[in-house]
């Protein structure tokens, strides 16, 4: 059930534009090991200045 539950809301986030920051470490950890990672407070500042007209970003984050 709890596994239901992570898989929902993970769902529900995409649904309304929220990056998923695990992906996004999986993802860097990945293809670049030694690559630093942003903190999940980071990550989420970034994707709401990208989304909301913060400034410009050129690449997304994951």
């Amino acid at each position: 059930m709890n596994k239901l539950w992570q898989q929902w809301a993970k769902t529900a986030r995409l649904m309304v534009g929220v990056k998923d920051y695990d992906a996004y470490v999986a993802s860097r950890r990945r293809f670049n090991p030694n690559a630093e990672v942003m903190s999940r407070e980071a990550f989420f500042r970034r994707c709401q200045d990208e989304r909301y007209g913060g400034q410009s970003m050129k690449k997304c984050p994951c």
